[in-house]
C-alpha cells in the first residue's frame, strides 16, 4: 500500500526529546469528495485508520490509494458511539496520541508540531480550537474549542449522536493545543434525518443526561415542533445537573423563540430576559431580544440590548458562541434604531460599522449609502424610503 502521504514512521518531539505516535481515525460513508483534501491534511499523523461503514461510490479506494488502512463494517444499529469505539478499537494499540476527525473536516498546517509542542508526559486529552460553521463571506462562524484528541488507551464514545469520549480508567491531564485549529466544510446536501430518532434514543437510555436533554429540545426547535422544544427544554432546566449557566441560557433562549413563533412575544421576552439573568456575560441572549424588539419597533429596547451586547468584549470558547452576535448584526440593528429614534449621524456611524464588519453584504452597503446622503441632506429635503433588514 502507498505511504507517501506518511513520509516519517516516528516523529521525535522537538520540545521534549520523545517519540510520539501519532494516529488519526475516522468513520465515513460515501465521502469521495473530501477524500484528497482530508487526506493531505492528515499527512502530518504517522497513520490514518478509517472504518467505511458502507460507501457505494469511491470513498474506499480513494482513501486506500492515499495510505490510509480501511476496513469495511456495518453498523447495525446504527449508531455514532458505537461506529466511533469500533474505529478506535482498530487503531495500532501502541499509539501514544490518537486523533479523531471526520473527512469533511481539515487541519490547520503545523497541527502535529503544535500539538507535540503541548503534549505532557502526565497528559490524557488535548482540547484544541475548532471553526463548525463559516460565514458566506469566509469569515468564520461558530467556533468553539473541541476535544477529540486522547491517548489510545482509557477511554469509550457514548451517546447513539452528539456522541463524546468518556474516561474508562484513571483521569489524567487535559491540556490545551494552543495553534491546533480544525476546520468544518460539510457536504450541505447532507440530511439531518437521522439526528432525531437518534437523540429520542439518547434520552431513552440515559434521562438523567442533561446535555442530551438540552440537544434533543434544540432538536425540536430546529424542527419547528415548538410544544416539543418547550416541554422538553423546561424538563433541562428542571434537571439538578444542569448546572451550566451557558447551554441553561441557551434553553432559555430556544423557548423563548418556539413562544415567538407562536405568537406568544411577551412571554417570548420575559423567558430571553431569564437568559440574560442566566448568563450575562454572553452576547446571544441580549441580541436574540434586541430582534424580537427590533420587529416590534421597540427602537428604544433594540439600541439599549444591542449596546448591552456591545459591551461584551471577549469571546467565549463555547458551541454557544454564535456567528451573528459577534458579527455586523449588533451594529446593523443599532443602525437602524438609530435612524428611527432621530439620530441619523450615529445612525450613518453605526452603519459604516457593521459593513467594516461584514463588507461583502450588498444590504449594509446600501443602508450605509443612504443613511450617509440622510445624515448630510439639506434642511427640507424629503426623507427617502428605509427599510432596514
Amino acid at each position: 500500500r502507498p505511504m507517501a502521504a506518511f513520509p516519517r514512521p516516528y516523529i521525535i518531539s522537538s520540545s521534549r526529546g520523545v517519540a510520539m505516535k501519532i494516529v488519526v481515525y475516522a468513520i465515513c460513508k460515501n465521502e469521495e469528495q473530501f477524500v484528497e483534501r482530508w487526506m493531505q491534511s492528515m499527512s502530518e499523523a504517522d497513520q490514518v485508520v478509517v472504518l467505511d461503514t458502507g460507501s457505494t461510490d469511491n470513498t474506499v479506494q480513494r482513501l486506500r490509494d492515499r495510505g490510509a488502512a480501511v476496513t469495511q463494517e456495518t453498523i447495525r444499529p446504527w449508531r455514532f458511539d458505537a461506529a466511533r469505539n469500533r474505529s478506535l478499537e482498530l487503531t495500532p494499540e501502541d499509539a501514544d496520541v490518537c486523533v479523531c476527525t471526520d473527512l469533511d473536516e481539515v487541519f490547520h498546517p503545523g497541527w502535529r508540531d503544535a500539538l507535540e509542542r503541548a503534549w505532557t508526559p502526565d497528559a490524557d486529552q488535548a482540547a484544541y480550537r475548532y471553526t463548525w460553521s463559516f460565514n458566506a463571506d469566509g469569515s468564520e462562524g461558530v467556533v468553539f474549542w473541541a476535544e477529540k484528541i486522547h491517548t489510545r488507551t482509557g477511554w469509550r464514545w457514548v451517546h447513539p449522536v452528539h456522541e463524546v469520549l468518556q474516561r474508562t480508567g484513571s483521569p489524567g491531564a487535559r491540556i490545551t493545543a494552543a495553534g491546533v485549529q480544525l476546520d468544518h466544510h460539510p457536504d450541505p446536501r447532507k440530511s439531518r434525518g437521522q439526528y432525531l430518532p437518534l437523540l429520542e434514543l439518547s434520552v431513552a437510555e440515559d434521562p438523567a443526561d442533561d446535555r442530551n436533554m438540552h440537544y434533543l429540545g434544540r432538536e425540536y426547535m430546529y424542527r419547528g415542533r415548538w410544544d416539543d422544544c418547550i416541554a422538553t427544554l423546561r424538563r433541562h432546566l428542571a434537571m439538578p445537573t444542569a448546572v451550566w449557566r451557558d447551554e441553561r441560557a441557551a434553553s432559555m433562549r430556544y423557548i423563548a423563540r418556539s413562544l415567538a413563533e407562536k405568537g406568544d412575544w411577551r412571554d417570548a421576552r420575559d423567558w430571553y430576559l431569564r437568559a440574560i439573568a442566566e448568563a450575562p456575560h454572553l452576547r446571544e441572549p441580549y441580541m436574540d431580544l434586541a430582534m424580537l424588539l427590533y420587529r416590534r419597533e421597540e427602537w428604544e429596547g433594540v439600541l439599549y440590548f444591542t449596546g448591552c451586547a456591545l459591551d461584551i468584549q471577549d469571546r467565549p470558547r463555547t458551541y454557544i458562541s454564535e456567528a451573528a452576535s459577534w458579527g455586523s448584526l449588533p451594529m446593523d440593528l443599532r443602525s437602524i434604531a438609530l435612524y428611527h429614534t432621530g439620530r441619523g449621524p450615529e445612525a450613518a456611524e453605526a452603519a459604516r460599522e457593521a459593513c467594516r464588519l461584514e463588507p461583502s453584504n450588498q444590504r449594509l452597503e446600501e443602508n450605509a449609502a443612504l443613511l450617509e446622503r440622510l445624515a448630510q441632506r439639506s434642511a427640507g429635503e424629503e426623507d427617502p424610503p428605509f427599510t432596514g433588514i
